[in-house]
């Protein structure tokens, strides 16, 4: 295969990169965002722009801090609840036989957004590991994000 159809990624390779300000907090301004699945008392939860696989989603606390030691007790509890609860919807809307999550930080441990904190939550499913990404470093992503994003929002809200 000479080309990979993936439009959405076009935002992405034209955007100017040198952006001022934290694309979670623009993100969390933003009332009618599409990409934040839940705004939670002291987090939310995202879908990721650019995911490694269909239903990469981010926890991200509301306050814009650069580390996990600066979160305080009631920020913390919060903070694992919504990882929990976004776990439940990606169960019931997608059923992955598994996740891969954690956080990168600092640029030095690959993070691309280092002023604030977030954790991943990547969906894995048996066998979802194919020649595309082993022969061409090329991952395939089979859902739209909106799409994904109506999907997780109905789960929420039943």
């Amino acid at each position: 295969m000479d080309r990979l159809w993936a439009p959405w990624r076009i935002k992405y390779v034209t955007a100017k990169k040198n952006k001022k300000g934290c694309v979670f907090c623009a993100s969390l301004k933003n009332k009618h965002s599409k990409a934040i699945i839940f705004r939670s008392s002291y987090s939310f939860v995202i879908l990721n722009a650019f995911p490694y696989n269909n239903g990469h989603l981010m926890v991200v606390p509301k306050r814009h801090i650069a580390d996990i030691y600066n979160l305080k007790d009631n920020e913390i509890i919060d903070f694992f609840r919504s990882l929990s609860k976004a776990r439940q919807l990606l169960d019931k809307v997608l059923r992955p036989d598994g996740y891969n999550g954690g956080f990168n930080l600092f640029p030095q441990a690959g993070a691309g957004i280092t002023g604030h904190f977030h954790f991943h939550l990547v969906p894995r499913w048996l066998g979802d590991t194919n020649f595309m990404p082993v022969i061409f470093d090329t991952k395939i992503i089979s859902q739209s994000l909106d799409e994904l994003s109506k999907k997780l929002k109905d789960a929420y809200t039943e």
